[in-house]
Formats: structure tokens, sequence, C-alpha cells
């Protein structure tokens, strides 16, 4: 079944914006696990606008479940970060600096061989390697080539095209799974999955092996409460 990460970067947000420690973010990666979260995802940037380096360190004491950090790689202080802390997944996304999120992934063929030095550097760490990828063949087999152990599918276009046209939405998606299971990659998916396009998305994508979801969760948890809201979108996993 696919698991569900929880990205909490939202919560930092949150707190950062008035100083302090509220909410207190070890608190709700605890209690997000206790609801029923099977991973916690992180992504802290240069400028710890969300995720601060030192929460990815105290997170990584009190965590049981899965542990997935984020980040673009070409920052010297996210790689160092990543190897002190051994998370079991780090997820490559090229984020230009002050990026204010995610919007493509890798090209692959271009940094091919800079991924190759990347993934070979988390891996003999023992560290389960993703490199964020768009739903494009010469892209998933460019991955391929890099030794990473997954690919993360960015969805934000599945996400887009839903309502108006579902078919056509997850055709690529599905076409990208295939390939990637042929090539042996794992597959994981994120950004902008929510509670009305989840289901649809994970029944059509068997092979999916985890998706991370933070700021459609963290919306919803405002007016459905956090345990219930986890455990909702457990359920479209099944």
């Amino acid at each position: 079944m696919t698991r569900l990460s929880v990205n909490i970067n939202k919560i930092a947000t949150i707190r950062n914006s008035r100083g302090g420690n509220n909410p207190d973010l070890i608190k709700v990666a605890l209690d997000a696990e206790r609801f029923g979260a099977e991973g916690i995802t992180v992504h802290p940037r240069p400028d710890e606008r969300h995720i601060r380096y030192e929460d990815v360190r105290n997170l990584k004491k009190v965590l049981t479940t899965e542990f997935n950090i984020e980040g673009n790689c070409r920052e010297q202080k996210f790689i160092d970060l990543v190897l002190e802390v051994k998370p079991h997944q780090v997820t490559l996304v090229p984020d230009a600096e002050n990026q204010l999120t995610s919007d493509h992934g890798w090209d692959t063929i271009k940094h091919q061989s800079y991924l190759q030095e990347m993934i070979a550097l988390f891996k003999q760490a023992g560290i389960r390697t993703s490199i964020f990828c768009d739903p494009d063949t010469k892209m998933i087999e460019g991955a391929a080539k890099t030794g990473t152990d997954r690919i993360e599918l960015y969805t934000e276009q599945y996400a887009k095209g839903f309502h108006a046209n579902k078919d056509a939405a997850i055709a690529p998606y599905i076409h990208a799974a295939e390939i990637a299971t042929s090539l042996g990659l794992g597959i994981n998916a994120g950004h902008d999955l929510d509670l009305n396009n989840l289901a649809y998305f994970s029944k059509h994508i068997p092979q999916l092996d985890e998706v991370s979801i933070g700021h459609a969760l963290i919306c919803d948890a405002l007016y459905l409460g956090l345990e219930n809201t986890i455990q909702l979108y457990r359920r479209q996993l099944k």
C-alpha cells in the first residue's frame, strides 16, 4: 500500500511568523505519526524561512517512522546536513535560490553526471535516493542512469488538469510510472495532491510507493483537525 508522508514545512512557517515555538514543530511531527502518518517530510531551504536546519537534527532524534529530507543538493550545507542526519530518504529537488515552491523536475540528461555524483555520495552513506522528475519518458530514462533508487513524480500538472479532464490529466503519469517500473525505479509522487484528486491518482498508479503531502493537508487540517485529516488522506490511498 502507498505510504503517506506528511510534509510539515507549513507548520514551521506558522511558528516562524511569530517567533517562539508555537506551534511546536516536534510535537506536531510526533502527533502526525501517532495519528497515522507513515513518514515525515521536510524541505529545508538555504534561508531557513520555514524548516530550520536545527529542526532537521531534532526531528531525527525522535521520529519513529520514515524520515524524508527534500532539497537542493547544489547547496553544500544541504549535502552536509543530509550526510550528518542520515534520513531514510533524500529527495533531490532542482530549486533555484529563494524559489517560493518547487515547480519542475530535474533535467536528468543535462545534469546526469552531476546527479550520478550526488546519488553515489548519498547511497554510500546508506540513504535511499529519489529525484524530483516530470512525467517525461526521456527524463525518467535519464534518472535511471543516475543510479537513483526512486523518482518523485511532480504532480502539479495532474492537479491543474484534474477537474477539466481526469483521463487526460492522469495519462502521462500512467505512462511515466510504467517506464519507471520497467527501469527498476521506485515511484513517489508529490505537489498539489489533495483529498479531491489523490484517490484517482493512487488508483491509476498502482506502482506508487509513497506520496508526500504538506500544503493541502495542513490547509484541510485547519477545518477538519490534524488527526482526522491524516486518516482521510490515508483512506484515499487504500
